[in-house]
């Protein structure tokens, strides 16, 4: 059970690398803001942004949860549920890369 645990926590961490590296490396080349989107001024730049944000999302859903409110508070209910999904969409990106690179490594 605990090597269960110790491999879903790797996964996740493993996507929310990979989600914080790609969306620093984003804003680097690009000069703009990440965010979730899929417009672009042609198919494939919808494209680029779609696959953007879904490499991108867990750490861009982390910076949304912590956005303040108008009176400048942090909403709780928004930080946990941003949290929550951040988290398994990590799961998501994190086992899309690792299953990648143990494929290449181990054909």
């Amino acid at each position: 059970m605990t090597k269960e645990l110790l491999l879903a926590a790797f996964i996740i961490g493993v996507g929310l690398c990979v989600a914080g590296a790609g969306t620093h490396l984003y804003q680097w080349l690009t000069r703009q803001q990440a965010m979730l989107r899929w417009d672009g001024k042609s198919y494939l730049a919808s494209l680029g942004h779609l696959a953007m944000s879904f490499v991108c999302g867990p750490y861009i859903m982390l910076q949304v949860g912590w956005s303040h409110e108008e009176d400048g508070t942090i909403s709780m209910p928004s930080v946990l549920i941003s949290a929550l999904v951040a988290f398994g969409w990590a799961f998501i990106t994190g086992l899309l890369f690792v299953s990648v690179y143990v494929a290449l490594r181990y054909q």
